[in-house]
């Protein structure tokens, strides 16, 4: 597959809590974070996402912090018995991006 992500990725063992912000029911989704960057996120849910769709999120980041955030699934892939999505955010503070990209160039 061809590498079309705009930043680098870093590992990060976390949870995201993500919810999805156009439907009508306040279904919180719990996903395992694969890496991040400054301009998205990897991860895995058992959960079936759409794609397109966009979610609200709150990322507990290796500082214990919580970033709180928009994320655009643009990718899923099905991986054994759960999903791999990519998402970008869409929505997200200044100075939250620059704690990602801070983690990300150590």
């Amino acid at each position: 597959m061809e590498e079309r992500r705009k930043s680098d990725r870093t590992d990060l063992q976390s949870r995201l809590l993500v919810k999805r912000i156009d439907s009508g029911k306040p279904e919180e989704v719990g996903v395992e974070v694969r890496n991040v960057s400054k301009t998205g996120i990897d991860f895995y849910c058992d959960e079936i996402l759409d794609i397109g769709a966009v979610y609200e999120a709150y990322l507990t980041i290796w500082t214990k912090e919580v970033i709180h955030a928009f994320i655009e699934i643009t990718r899923i892939e099905k991986v054994v018995d759960t999903y791999e999505y990519g998402g970008l955010f869409i929505g997200i503070p200044e100075i939250d991006i620059e704690r990602t990209d801070i983690y990300s160039n150590e």
